[in-house]
């Protein structure tokens, strides 16, 4: 059986269509926090082989966030391939022997596993069963534990293309520092971290999103890649096709991680970018909590420049950590 919908869902119901299983193993070329934390869900012994390690490395941020989560999780570990493994395999086993699989194209990720229509995974027949085990113990046995100490933390990959100069302090092509101030110099009113207090009355209390500009996405092309199209084959012949949001996840510099969407559209140079970042399934997740960063405790009033000089800072350092995972840094400058 192929499926294409809820795969998240489908992995997570899995485990209690097969009460007989002992172990649940995964195999993913890159991975999230929010799933390998619903691991506790299935109350069995789990490991999770983070596979593109051998090839891109692993930033600071989401290594010290998989190694809380090795600690909270008493039933799961969790590995870091040495080999580039960019496969993604999902097998439940009873004493050592894979008794069910799910093979196909999506990471164990928010991004990979939350996105109808773009990734698929389908049942392996029962023929494959043994040498997908054999597969996943030669991974394994070329894999370290991610609290071992040779771990090392930073990306392997460089950028190809070249980055333009401009105001942003941080030159390094895998980070830019996107401004919650309008072009001058001003908090917004009705939109960003204020975008609850937009007039046309569809926002919630303490809505809020961050605004991606097209010079970010000029100059820092590693962080922002264009949108795909969705669902194209269902869309009537003449019709514009539509662009999915990413489903990602927002690691904060405070340990706070969250379900966040790259949404909205704008064109640039002809492909189709995202035009800000906002929380899920509610919008007020994110102003919540950047509000709660600068102290506010309430609603009734929109954020003002005394705010962020109070707090010590009005922009927010993101880098690209992992396919649909983001490390934010909120942190006062001073």
């Amino acid at each position: 059986m192929l499926f294409y919908q809820d795969l998240e869902e489908i992995i997570f119901t899995r485990s209690q269509l097969l009460p007989e299983v002992d172990q649940f193993v995964v195999v993913s070329g890159y991975v999230g926090i929010q799933p390998i934390s619903r691991l506790r869900e299935m109350d069995i012994p789990s490991q999770v082989i983070y596979g593109m390690y051998g090839a891109n490395g692993i930033g600071a941020p989401l290594h010290r966030s998989l190694l809380r989560l090795e600690n909270e999780l008493s039933n799961t570990d969790i590995y870091y391939s040495q080999l580039p493994v960019h496969s993604k395999c999902y097998a439940w086993l009873k004493n050592n022997k894979v008794i069910h699989a799910l093979v196909g194209s999506a990471n164990f990720s928010v991004n990979g596993l939350n996105t109808d229509y773009r990734e698929t995974l389908a049942e392996a027949t029962t023929d494959t069963y043994a040498p997908l085990k054999r597969y996943i113990d030669f991974v394994m046995a070329n894999s370290l534990l991610c609290t071992d100490p040779n771990i090392v933390t930073g990306s392997r990959i460089q950028s190809a293309q070249r980055v333009q100069p401009d105001d942003n302090s941080n030159t390094d092509v895998n980070t830019y520092c996107l401004s919650l101030l309008d072009r001058s110099g001003n908090v917004p009113a009705g939109s960003g971290i204020n975008w609850g207090f937009a007039p046309n009355g569809h926002n919630k209390p303490g809505d809020a999103y961050i605004k991606i500009s097209t010079k970010a996405i000029r100059n820092r092309p590693n962080i922002f890649s264009p949108k795909q199209r969705t669902n194209s084959i269902f869309i009537p012949k003449g019709r514009p096709q539509k662009r999915q949001n990413d489903d990602v996840e927002l690691i904060w510099d405070d340990g706070t991680v969250m379900r966040g969407l790259l949404e909205g559209s704008q064109i640039i140079d002809g492909n189709v970018y995202p035009k800000q970042i906002s929380s899920f399934p509610e919008k007020n997740i994110l102003g919540l909590y950047l509000r709660n960063r600068l102290g506010l405790m309430t609603l009734d009033r929109a954020v003002n420049i005394d705010d962020f000089n109070r707090y010590g800072r009005h922009t927010i350092e993101i880098s690209r950590q992992n396919e649909g995972v983001y490390y934010l840094n909120f942190a006062p400058s001073r």
